[in-house]
């Protein structure tokens, strides 16, 4: 369940540039792989995530719908588009979120909630970080109260590194998804199959300050504008999506 982090944004499957991949379908393979090794059952996976979704749609649309399937282990995501929002209440979403972790533990399902990403390098997105701090205590602490547990997004190295991330600097690289998934396996108690799977990539020669004012500009124009008109006209890039695997289906052996 969540918005576009897990619906898999900017990570195709191979050869099918318009079914995103991503994160959380990655890690249902290696948990599938693992199942078929240890000779258990195959397992089925759903993803429920839309693309722009903030909490609250997450929690009344998306839950009850996962709540439906009787899922043994579900990824709860979600509140980075709140949290992007300079009025955020972010101890009114922690509160909400830990409502619908009551809910899902009580079902009888383990859930993988997820902290917030370091923007530090971000010039914009920096500006999130004390609201995402706070939120990431929120998300530790409801864990602990509930036996949830977490992928640490704030806390991987490789996520620190801009060739992890896409154009627009807000979705991950198909190497981004690839180290976010190892770092679910760890969240959940599992062994990588990478060992190296934080490890920081090779270090680049510095960018000229020139270079990356240039950049930082363009950026702006083409992803920071549009995203603020989108806001001013109340529309989201998800609206009149569905969730691209709302139903229960095996899981197919992992693609690389």
């Amino acid at each position: 369940m969540g918005d576009s982090f897990t619906e898999g944004l900017w990570d195709p499957y191979p050869g099918e540039p318009d079914h995103q991949r991503g994160w959380a379908d990655l890690l249902a393979q290696h948990l599938a792989a693992r199942r078929v090794e240890a000779g258990e059952e195959p397992l089925r996976y759903a993803n429920l995530a839309i693309r722009g979704r903030k909490l609250r749609s997450i929690l009344t649309e998306q839950v009850p719908a996962a709540l439906a399937l009787q899922p043994d282990l579900v990824s709860l995501v979600g509140g980075g588009n709140d949290i992007l929002r300079p009025n955020a209440d972010v101890d009114r979403l922690a509160r909400n979120l830990e409502h619908a972790v009551v809910r899902l533990r009580a079902s009888g399902a383990d859930v993988l909630l997820a902290t917030g990403f370091d923007a530090s390098q971000s010039p914009l997105v920096s500006l999130t970080r004390p609201r995402v701090g706070v939120y990431n205590a929120h998300i530790w602490a409801i864990a602990r109260r509930h036996g949830a547990y977490v992928l640490d997004l704030w806390g991987m190295r490789a996520l620190q590194d801009w060739r992890v991330w896409s154009d627009d600097r807000i979705h991950l690289t198909p190497e981004g998804h690839r180290r976010v998934a190892q770092g679910a396996l760890v969240g959940l108690g599992q062994e990588p199959d990478d060992a190296a799977w934080d490890d920081p990539l090779a270090p680049l020669p510095p960018t000229p300050a020139i270079d990356r004012a240039r950049q930082n500009a363009q950026w702006v124009r083409t992803h920071v504008v549009p995203w603020a008109q989108r806001r001013l006209r109340g529309t989201s890039s998800g609206d009149g999506r569905l969730p691209k695997a709302p139903e229960l289906l095996p899981v197919p052996l992992a693609q690389d």
